[in-house]
């Protein structure tokens, strides 16, 4: 299996129906020395996810976000 130059690699449609992964499922890795593991994620929030969670409700801004988009779309 080779991996893609953006490091993609297609897990086998077998390990992938074996543990219930679908488009969308969350996974994990782990390293340990020259092995990798990867599985399915278990239900605690990713690291993206928890910053998100951090940063809601903290915006000053008092514009909607269509408001926003507009300014952004704006020469």
């Amino acid at each position: 299996m080779k991996v893609t130059e953006k490091g993609q690699i297609t897990i086998p449609k077998d390990i992938r129906d074996a543990l219930g992964i679908g488009a969308g499922t969350e996974v994990e890795f782990e390293r340990d020395n020259d092995t990798i593991v990867v599985r399915k994620a278990s239900g605690r929030p990713t690291r993206g996810r928890q910053l998100a969670e951090r940063l809601r409700g903290r915006g000053d801004v008092a514009m909607t976000t269509s408001e926003i988009m507009a300014l952004t779309r704006e020469s």
